[in-house]
């Protein structure tokens, strides 16, 4: 058994890889500061808290400094989740803020790593990191992770992202502990926020088909732009996989070697909803990227991973579950 800290572990990802650790027999602590991650993410399905609601999950602003001084004496390792994140349209309006929230988040992490005793420490990373000149549609060629420099990401979000990676492997050089980099790709998965402002755009579309014709199913963007869809039980494997295996072995990507239309998305997710929805694009809303995939060649050839759950199978799932949200 090992302590484990997660950093927004009341989140999406966080939340599935914190019930994963605690069933496999580890004592975990999560913090987060629940401006998007929820107490109920961390909740059974049969409404049972996975750790102690009281003492296990501490509610704190990791942009403070010094906020997780008191939090790591005993911990083994450390999962670094936490950041501000959201929708294109969000991340694309507030990039200063995203930056500088972000990068106060991960350096003032990274600070009290310093002064624990860790035996090893995970980052969670993006693919948006990559560099926009690579990022070219759904025909793009996948990503290797040795194309991350020179760097060029789009958003300041990626920026951000990208120098939390630097600052992650200056503390694996300098003070000797190993650090696993997960670049992860578009990450979809129940349990997730799924309003009008932050939401990404899987359940943004799905909340749509639920609620159309009450609101009408429009499409941001020209629909021709692509994402690497990838299930949050397929980055949680990876997350577990990178603790024994994928501990100084630099960036690895986590996503499918496809690249899937958001036309193509719009798609499945209506024939999931089984209703008679004509698709509306809207052209004057940003859309990001045009498109990239990944090679996970990495991946399997260190953590033995790939992914398993395929789009209509998560789509389907997650779109039950937002029905059962939405009480629908």
């Amino acid at each position: 058994m090992s302590r484990i800290l997660v950093t927004g572990g009341a989140g999406m990802i966080g939340s599935t890889l914190v019930k994963r650790l605690v069933a496999a027999g580890h004592d975990v602590r999560v913090v987060d500061d629940l401006s998007r991650g929820k107490k109920e993410f961390l909740l059974d399905t049969a409404g049972r808290p996975a750790i102690d609601l009281e003492r296990n999950l501490i509610v704190r602003d990791l942009s403070v400094t010094g906020a997780l001084d008191d939090l790591l004496d005993g911990v083994d390792y450390i999962y670094h989740l936490a950041d501000v994140v959201a929708g294109v349209d969000y991340v694309f309006k507030h990039q200063g803020e995203v930056f500088r929230q972000n990068l106060l988040i991960n350096s003032n992490t990274v600070a009290s790593m310093r002064k624990g005793r860790l035996k090893g420490a995970v980052y969670v990373g993006t693919a948006c990191s990559f560099p926009a000149e690579l990022q070219t549609g759904t025909d793009a060629a996948p990503l290797r992770e040795e194309q991350q420099y020179p760097a060029n990401p789009e958003s300041g979000y990626g920026w951000s992202k990208l120098m939390g990676e630097y600052e992650m492997f200056l503390f694996e050089k300098e003070c000797g502990v190993p650090v696993s980099v997960l670049s992860l790709h578009n990450v979809y998965g129940e349990p997730c926020e799924f309003g009008e402002r932050t939401s990404q755009v899987i359940p943004s579309l799905i909340r749509k088909s639920i609620r159309y014709p009450q609101e009408p199913f429009i499409v941001w963007g020209s629909g021709a732009q692509g994402r690497a869809f990838v299930h949050v039980d397929d980055v949680v494997d990876a997350l577990e996989l990178s603790i024994s295996k994928g501990l100084g072995q630099g960036v690895i990507q986590i996503g499918p070697s496809s690249c899937t239309s958001i036309k193509e998305l719009a798609e499945q997710i209506v024939k999931v909803s089984g209703k008679d929805i004509v698709l509306q694009f809207d052209t004057t809303k940003p859309e990001g990227d045009r498109g990239r995939c990944a090679d996970y060649s990495k991946a399997k050839r260190i953590l033995g991973w790939e992914p398993r759950v395929t789009l209509e199978d998560g789509l389907r799932r997650l779109y039950q579950w937002t029905q059962a949200q939405m009480g629908k």
